[in-house]
């Protein structure tokens, strides 16, 4: 079922759903189930499972030199993905990315998944391979989320790459597109994020997962204008709970957002083993206040952390 259709048929009521790294290699599925399972009391319509880009590893040959590898060390998304349809009965949804696909490659993935029975796609530009300053598209891939938007658009239409083929079957993806309640670190100003959303939104995509924050009143200020830009289709709130000291600084430096000022108090005047209740606390606060503004849904950036997850929505 498209994610759009289970919100049409909530009926105003505002569900939640989860989000699962694949383990890194060597892992095993018993790592997303060890997650979900305790998860599935709460009847999650849907779980996104995410893409991760190749990394570069330096490894030192016997010469002394050090040779450049490309290696993907949490692969698996689509396959998660179908394990989770098999072993629950629920939608997932994979995460599809640029970074690293040429758009042939994106092609064959989109057929592959259209095959699985998976018509919902979460479409992302990704991020900068580690230690490059900027974001890179692969050699005929797509630079930017909208142009990937467009692609997956254009199969649901039947169009193909292949120019010769003229009556291609099409696909009937959902697509969901990223949003940034604190707008996203590479764009000029708040005004001109909203303008890019806009033209993923006009390109085909038809619902918006935001990134994670921890103050609702900038989700209200992002809803409020994408409203005003004439973005209409549901805006479902990312969350995830602040669980140790060192986020503080590693949460904003890595996803470049803001803590509220009560909150960054709070946490410093307790204990690092202390702050997990701090943070479970503050996200139960944020879910309700979601709630009551009734948002479709909340999604819940699990981390492998089920525990934690577990005992904010227990209290919804």
């Amino acid at each position: 079922m498209k994610i759009t259709e289970y919100f049409n048929k909530s009926k105003g009521n505002t569900l939640v759903s989860f989000e699962v790294l694949p383990p890194l290699k060597g892992g095993s599925m018993s790592d997303i189930f060890n997650t979900l399972d305790p998860l599935m009391e709460f009847k999650p319509p849907f779980i996104d499972v995410t893409y991760h880009r190749e990394e570069f590893v330096y490894n030192k040959r016997e010469s002394g030199y050090y040779e450049k590898t490309a290696i993907r060390k949490r692969p698996g998304t689509v396959g998660i993905c179908a394990s989770i349809m098999h072993r629950y009965g629920i939608d997932a949804i994979p995460h599809l990315i640029c970074g690293g696909f040429s758009i042939e490659e994106t092609e064959n993935a989109l057929i592959d998944l259209n095959f699985l029975g998976i018509n919902n796609v979460l479409t992302l530009r990704g991020d900068a391979r580690q230690f490059e300053d900027k974001f890179i598209a692969e050699p005929n891939g797509h630079k930017y989320a909208v142009d990937l938007v467009k692609q997956v658009q254009h199969m649901n239409q039947g169009i193909y790459l292949d120019s010769n083929i003229e009556k291609g079957t099409p696909t009937d993806f959902c697509i969901g597109v990223a949003g940034y309640p604190e707008k996203h670190f590479e764009a000029p100003n708040f005004a001109m994020d909203i303008e890019y959303l806009k033209k993923k939104i006009d390109a085909g995509a038809s619902y918006i997962v935001t990134q994670m924050f921890f103050d609702n009143a900038n989700f209200f200020k992002f809803r409020d204008a994408c409203i005003e830009a004439g973005i209409s289709v549901p805006i479902v709130p990312g969350l995830k709970p602040i669980t140790r000291k060192y986020q503080l600084s590693s949460i904003p430096r890595k996803f470049f957002i803001n803590f509220p000022e009560d909150l960054v108090k709070e946490v410093n005047k307790t204990e690092d083993k202390d702050v997990k209740k701090i943070g479970i606390e503050w996200c139960i606060a944020q879910c309700k206040e979601l709630k009551a503004s009734g948002v479709p849904c909340i999604h819940f950036y699990t981390m492998g952390d089920a525990d934690t997850t577990y005992k904010i929505v227990e209290k919804l």
